[in-house]
């Protein structure tokens, strides 16, 4: 895993490199300084054992939802959200701590519960307590993709959990029928104009489309091979808005093309089908669903931003993990990925426990 992992940031940076036209600051430098920062974390997360994770569990889901509550009283507003605690040399986002910390406070809930009570509603109310109670308080600030990303990792630990599927079906069926009412009543006015874009880019290419249409021209200008690298037009004439954050993908695709497209695709692949195996061979129900949710947390980054970057998926506001420049998205992805890493010395360790 760490091999495409340490491929994939390596060549994050050389794109951040490019997309600030050719100079390591401001996006490489950092991006590759807080890989092997949160690198370190990871391995210290993956040394954790088991039965101190899950004392921590609740206390940490309590924490996490208490500096959510404090974003609302004190929260630092930029762009128009207000998202963030000042906390004097560190700014944080508690809502991107949510999303791991939502996922083990669920594995640790269906851990405890009877297996007889799995499709009884005792196993329905108090899970989707958990997963409301931070999504409400995310939509609040608001930030639709982060909530929908809380709820993902809640949902995927749900299902793997037992839950029975009508259920789901269910939930599907009502969410259909508020859809309409959430995106009248629920939205603000910008994102129901992203969904507007989404549906029909090119009815305002110069305004609320501008955005997709430009990452549309700079993905498909890449071709086969590419532009070259440090040579991509869209983003250095700044056609191509956030060319470091959301849209890096559309900034790699104009210079590598469709050869660096399917290198970032195979890259993730492995490192999700890594977090899979690790999932599949835990020996105990909490280690299960834990790395289950934490590989559904990093796909839904990976799926969510390249759908976005094609024009398939309304723009959200969610960055490409380990490319992407950003310290929050960093700390997420590596959070998962160190979990992952302690799950995987679990499994090592479990023979050996056994037979002593």
């Amino acid at each position: 895993m760490l091999i495409p992992l340490t491929l994939l940031v390596a060549f994050g940076g050389a794109v951040l490199f490019s997309a600030a036209g050719g100079s390591m600051q401001p996006y490489a430098a950092s991006h590759l300084i807080r890989f092997a920062v949160f690198l370190v974390a990871a391995s210290v997360i993956a040394i954790f054992p088991r039965d101190l994770v899950k004392f921590l569990t609740y206390p940490a889901y309590v924490g996490v939802l208490l500096l959510l509550l404090a974003v609302e009283v004190m929260g630092a507003i930029g762009g128009g959200s207000q998202r963030w605690l000042n906390l004097g040399p560190v700014v944080l986002q508690p809502s991107e701590l949510m999303k791991p910390v939502i996922v083990l406070v669920l594995a640790r809930f269906y851990d405890t519960l009877p297996a007889g009570m799995i499709g009884s509603w005792r196993a329905l109310i108090p899970a989707a307590l958990l997963v409301g109670m931070p999504m409400g308080l995310v939509l609040m600030q608001p930030d639709l993709g982060t909530a929908l990303a809380i709820g993902f990792g809640g949902a995927v630990v749900m299902l793997i959990a037992g839950l029975p599927m009508r259920w789901f079906m269910i939930g599907g069926a009502l969410g259909a029928v508020a859809a309409p009412l959430a995106f009248f009543f629920g939205l603000k006015e910008y994102q129901q104009r992203r969904v507007f874009t989404f549906l029909d880019p090119e009815s305002d290419p110069l305004g609320a489309g501008y955005h997709i249409t430009q990452s549309k021209i700079a993905i498909g200008s890449g071709g086969i091979s590419g532009k070259g690298f440090n040579e991509g037009s869209q983003s250095h004439l700044q056609y191509l808005p956030e060319p470091h954050t959301d849209f890096v993908f559309a900034t790699m695709a104009e210079e590598w093309g469709l050869i660096g497209g399917v290198f970032v695709l195979v890259a993730f692949a492995l490192i999700l089908r890594w977090g899979i195996g690790v999932a599949r061979t835990s020996q105990d129900r909490f280690s299960q669903l834990l790395g289950f949710g934490m590989v559904a947390t990093i796909f839904f980054y990976v799926a969510v931003n390249l759908m976005m970057v094609m024009g398939l998926a309304p723009v959200v506001g969610i960055p490409l993990p380990f490319m992407s420049h950003g310290g929050s998205s960093m700390m997420t992805n590596m959070i998962c990925i160190g979990v992952l890493m302690m799950i995987n010395r679990w499994n090592r360790e479990a023979p050996r426990r056994f037979l002593g």
